[in-house]
């Protein structure tokens, strides 16, 4: 079986030594991979399997092809095992194929509906034999996980005291709910982090916390039912506020499970990136977040924020409020500074911790009064009663009382409900797919949504707030080692110690730290909205979004939202057409480049070029075409009948006729990079360059800087390089070849077979058909040791028997030229003077068919013919001819050819044909190249 090799291009010097750990390993018989190993929590996928030890081209060495290697940094990936720490921490105990019956508590098998629904959803959750597991290195694990479950706990804290303290608006009834927010916090992120460990996400190590990005819809909820019941009704707002929150939870967790569910979680992963929803939106957040962060730091009451001289004054002329919110500010415009500069993942948790340890310094150092600095706003109140320090974490489920809630307002709240629910959808889309392209780990997105949605369904029934997968925590704690279960567990387990602790630490805290946390967050959000976005969206586009901005910022997030989804439609159908994107899909054997050849080799390229696909695409890849090119590409490799039957080595994108790429399509392009560098497989795009627009769009993701990949303006270019992969991949191991074979065109291409040709169906296709086609002809040509003998029999072969006396007969009507590279030949519409046999080395054609049309080429190599038709015809060149590398030409001049027909007649008539012949197969490759342009 072919092995798992590390996608991630390696460096130069792990390369030389795992080559010759690999050849010393084979000559003892081992079949051994020829990359080097890297390790990661990431399996590799599963490359072709192979029925020889000693492999044809193994997946990183298979024609050896490394195109456009990519120095920058990304996470490694290992060899795969039969159990990899991205499998459920409890193996299944039924065969893989089967689906278990569930039964209810009297043990009646449940309806298939039913059963089919808690088969879909208890698929990670399957469960293992308890021998099978071994303490020891089950402790061990935990040992190494240690430094993932501190930086992932302090995670949480710095999120929790930060987002949870802000659920609440800090004023009216809410005003002294800080502390219940934050158990309410702890309580979402406890059960979202035991639903992903426990099988609910692919990431072994995946961080669950609550969705910090929906709090501005939850302060419209809680003002909205405030206003409704009335604030001299406390309880009654307060149990009223909890069921809506807790409300949008459950319909939360039901809208992702039904998308997973239903398999619907390519689709609305491609949605939010094309309408730029998610840049305007954030925007939005990142204003509230930073006005949320002056509010914070002031203790002013966010009702009270408002554009007004009063408040100007406040906020700039009174010196102590001025140094309250301008600390905050200046640590975390410091903290962006420093990580602009230095990049490491433990910058921001060490920079947190390191401000209320300064503070203490300094509070101990001026022997200063904490109940002075308390009052004053340096520290947070000991608040008293709801969620205070003197309540238990559970005290908010004391306000869940049936007859204090009021229905009748969470009517109202309605649309800000499904506002608050559109926005919620967005982030597994987008956060699944990055960090498994971060992590180099192939995910099923509706698995994921099935997981989001049973956490979030929980968090609801509990009656806590919505949660989701983190990114940037995931990806940290997969860093310093979480990528296993058990650290999940162990992070599940310290963020319910400190949910049990209670909020009387929050008394403690400096004011300045929370403020710090929320600017920072904000800045981010602004940043990403407004700078990040200035040269990837168009200028209309930008306005949109400062105005989507304005729109939330002064009026409503709903209507901010509605206005976004509105403006980005609107931007949908101008810029999109309704032509399919597909608009042809065939093999390579169809598609033959304008490079003359010998006809041997031709014979060779015709047949092994079944193992190139070819998709030209046209119109404008958006988010709803590209599934379906996704999808296409995606079953080249996935089905493994059709992988035998059909075994692929090169996939050519055709983008001359797409007018643009969003970027969930470049990102889909990512995706499908990943899985079919997997299998050795070459992703070619053409018809582009790197400084147009689809270039730029795909090289915003970084896809055309990834192994695996190569770029080419034209479709010709592309086509002939494949070529050239297969020819140079024979003679590689053809030591009876007597003069090296020429290439034309880019020659980057570095070919190698390892010890035979046997292997996997893409090897056995090329070793049978090299062995049919041009092997055979280089028999033939070694009966001939004298030129132009050889060339001759090269060029005329394979139309037809060509006995040895007619050649050396032949041979007498030539010239032998040697002409330098940059010599022309001749020019357009020059007399012919003769046609010329290809020895050795390459011309270059260039065809000029109007005044209005494009220059097309055409090369011809060693062993064709160069300017037989005007020769035969007497009329014109129809082209101009360039020497493209040094050559040895034979020249039939137009005297000679009119001796040999006087001379040796029926030799002349053979020859005619014979060039008739080879003119017909060039002539009607040229033309299907003309007619594909």
């Amino acid at each position: 079986m072919d092995k798992a090799v590390a996608l991630v291009p390696p460096s130069g010097l792990s390369i030389l030594l795992a080559r010759r750990a690999a050849a010393s390993e084979s000559e003892d018989g081992e079949d051994t991979p020829t990359g080097p190993r890297s390790y990661s929590p990431a399996p590799a996928p599963t490359t072709e399997p192979s029925n020889s030890s000693s492999p044809f081209l193994s997946p990183e060495t298979d024609l050896d092809v490394h195109p456009h290697q990519n120095n920058s940094a990304h996470a490694p990936i290992h060899e795969s095992r039969n159990a990899t720490e991205s499998t459920p921490l409890l193996a299944r105990s039924y065969p893989p194929n089967r689906r278990p019956a569930y039964f209810n508590a009297h043990g009646i098998p449940l309806s298939k509906s039913i059963n089919r629904i808690v088969s879909f959803f208890s698929r990670p959750l399957s469960i293992a034999h308890p021998n099978n597991i071994d303490p020891r290195s089950l402790g061990k694990t935990a040992l190494k996980s240690l430094p993932a479950v501190i930086l992932g706990t302090l995670l949480n804290i710095l999120d929790g005291v930060s987002y949870g303290m802000i659920i609440f608006p800090a004023f009216g009834v809410f005003a002294d709910l800080a502390g219940m927010g934050v158990s309410m916090f702890f309580a979402s992120t406890v059960i979202s982090q035991l639903v992903y460990t426990l099988g609910g996400s692919s990431f072994a190590g995946a961080n669950g916390s609550m969705m910090i990005e929906v709090v501005p819809f939850f302060h419209i909820l809680a003002t909205t039912i405030a206003h409704d019941i009335g604030e001299e009704n406390a309880r009654e707002v307060i149990a009223t506020t909890l069921v809506a929150y807790a409300f949008s939870s459950i319909l939360t967790g039901l809208t992702f499970f039904l998308l997973g569910y239903l398999r619907l979680g390519v689709l609305i992963g491609f949605f939010p990136r094309h309408i730029l929803i998610l840049h305007r939106c954030i925007g939005g957040v990142g204003v509230f977040l930073i006005l949320t962060g002056l509010t914070v730091s002031t203790g002013l009451p966010s009702d009270s924020l408002g554009l007004s001289i009063d408040i100007l004054r406040f906020f700039f002329l009174d010196i102590h409020t001025l140094t309250l919110w301008l600390v905050p500010a200046v640590l975390a415009i410091t903290l962006r500074i420093i990580t602009a500069r230095w990049k490491h993942q433990l910058i921001f948790p060490v920079f947190f911790l390191i401000i209320p340890i300064v503070f203490y310094i300094v509070v101990a150092a001026a022997r200063l009064d904490l109940a002075t600095l308390r009052k004053e706003g340096w520290l947070f109140d000991s608040a008293q009663g709801a969620g205070g320090s003197q309540d238990k974490w559970y005290s908010f489920y004391s306000y869940y009382d049936l007859n204090a809630i009021r229905f009748w307002p969470l009517w109202a709240t309605l649309p800000t409900q499904f506002a608050l629910l559109f926005f919620n959808i967005l982030h597994p889309p987008l956060n699944v797919p990055a960090l498994s392209i971060s992590l180099n780990q192939d995910i099923d997105t509706n698995k994921e949504l099935v997981g989001h949605g049973a956490s979030n369904f929980l968090a609801g029934l509990l009656g806590t707030v919505p949660n989701y997968l983190v990114y940037v925590n995931t990806l940290l704690f997969y860093r310093v080692g979480g990528d296993h279960r058990v650290a999940g567990f162990l992070l599940a387990v310290a963020t319910f110690v400190l949910l049990t602790i209670g909020t009387a630490p929050i008394a403690y805290i400096p004011v300045m730290v929370v403020g710090s946390l929320i600017f920072v967050l904000g800045i981010d959000l602004v940043k990403e909205a407004l700078w990040d976005t200035r040269h990837r969206v168009s200028r209309m586009e930008y306005v949109t979004i400062i105005s989507i901005m304005v729109c939330m910022t002064v009026w409503d997030f709903v209507i901010g939202v509605l206005f976004g989804i509105v403006v980005s439609c609107f931007f949908f159908v101008v810029q999109n057409s309704q032509r399919r994107s597909i608009r042809a899909c065939y093999t390579g054997d169809a598609a033959m480049s304008t490079v003359r050849r010998p006809a041997a080799h031709r014979a060779y390229i015709r047949e092994v070029s079944k193992q190139t696909m070819i998709l030209r695409l046209q119109g404008f890849l958006f988010f709803g075409t590209i599934a379906h090119v996704e999808d296409t590409l995606r079953n080249i490799v996935s089905d493994p009948a059709s992988w035998q039957r059909n075994p692929v080595r090169f996939v050519v994108v055709d983008l001359s006729l797409v007018a643009g790429v969003d970027m969930s399509s470049a990102e889909a392009f990512v995706r499908v990079q990943r899985l079919l560098a997997a299998k050795g497989v070459i992703l070619i795009f053409c018809g582009v360059s790197h400084e147009s627009a689809v270039g730029q769009a795909l090289g915003s993701v970084g896809v055309l800087e990834e192994a695996y990949v190569e770029v080419f303006e034209t479709f010709s270019d592309a086509i002939e390089w494949t070529e050239n992969a297969y020819l140079r991949a024979w003679f590689r191991v053809q030591k009876n070849e007597t003069s090296p074979i020429v290439l034309s065109g880019r020659n980057n291409v570095d070919l190698r077979f390892d010890q035979s040709l046997a292997g996997s169906p893409r090897r056995s296709q090329l070793r049978d058909i090299g062995g049919r086609t041009i092997a055979q002809a280089e028999l033939s040509d070694a009966e001939l040791s004298f030129e132009p003998n050889k060339t001759l029999l090269k060029v005329f072969s394979s139309y037809d028997e060509v006995d040895n006396q007619s050649l050396v007969t032949l041979a007498r009507y030539f010239e032998r030229i040697s002409v330098p590279s940059g010599l022309v030949l001749w020019e357009k519409d020059d007399s012919a003077d003769g046609l010329y046999v290809i020895e050795s080395g390459s011309l270059r054609a260039s065809y000029k068919f109007s005044e209005h049309s494009t220059i097309f080429e055409e090369s011809m190599l060693s062993g064709a013919l160069a300017g037989e038709m005007s020769a035969l015809s007497g009329l014109p060149r129809n082209a101009t001819v360039v020497v493209e590398q040094p050559a040895v030409l034979w020249k039939l001049s137009m005297m000679n050819m009119s001796r040999l027909e006087i001379e040796q007649p029926a030799l002349a008539h053979t020859f005619v044909q014979l060039v008739l012949k080879a003119a017909k197969v060039d002539n009607d490759i040229l033309l299907a190249a003309l007619a594909t342009r």
